[in-house]
């Protein structure tokens, strides 16, 4: 049986110790999407969707990026990571806006959860700057596409 990384031998919930983990490039990629309902999509207009409250998609990447650099505020055992670089992607296809977030760092430990959290901060500032048009909006399918960097590699 494998040993939970963030328990101690007391069994005590503890943050990892990486101190003598080696500084490599590291970079994850999360993906997400929304179900936006007919009602919703008729307000994209050249590449976003316009609302009272702004343009939805340029404004979700911003929410997206200011919460990737608070995920260890948020998520107790994260350690707090210099953030390399961060992209997010907001795609509408068919029933869909298609969110993705990629982020970087040199360091001892990845940046899966601050992808993943990028991602859904995205998808519910679009789900709260649409809402006016109905709240008939699902978010699904959150998942870490890609990580490499560190021990292990992976790719969905």
């Amino acid at each position: 049986m494998k040993n939970f990384s963030h328990i101690d031998k007391e069994n005590n919930p503890t943050m990892v110790d990486i101190t003598q983990k080696q500084n490599t490039s590291r970079y994850a990629i999360a993906y997400t999407e929304i179900q936006l309902p007919k009602i919703v999509r008729e307000h994209f207009i050249n590449g976003d969707i316009q609302s009272k409250k702004g343009p939805v998609f340029q404004t979700a990447i911003i929410a997206g990026t200011m919460a990737i650099k608070q995920t260890s505020q948020l998520i107790p055992f994260c350690h707090q990571l210099n953030i390399e670089g961060a992209k997010i992607s907001i795609d509408l296809k068919d029933e869909c806006a298609v969110i993705k977030c990629k982020v970087k760092t040199f360091g001892k430990t990845g940046v899966e959860m601050e992808a993943l959290v990028g991602a859904q901060i995205a998808a519910l500032t679009i789900y709260d700057m649409c809402k006016a048009f109905g709240h008939k909006m699902k978010i699904n399918n959150c998942r870490l596409e890609e990580k490499k960097g560190g021990k292990s590699d992976y790719q969905l």
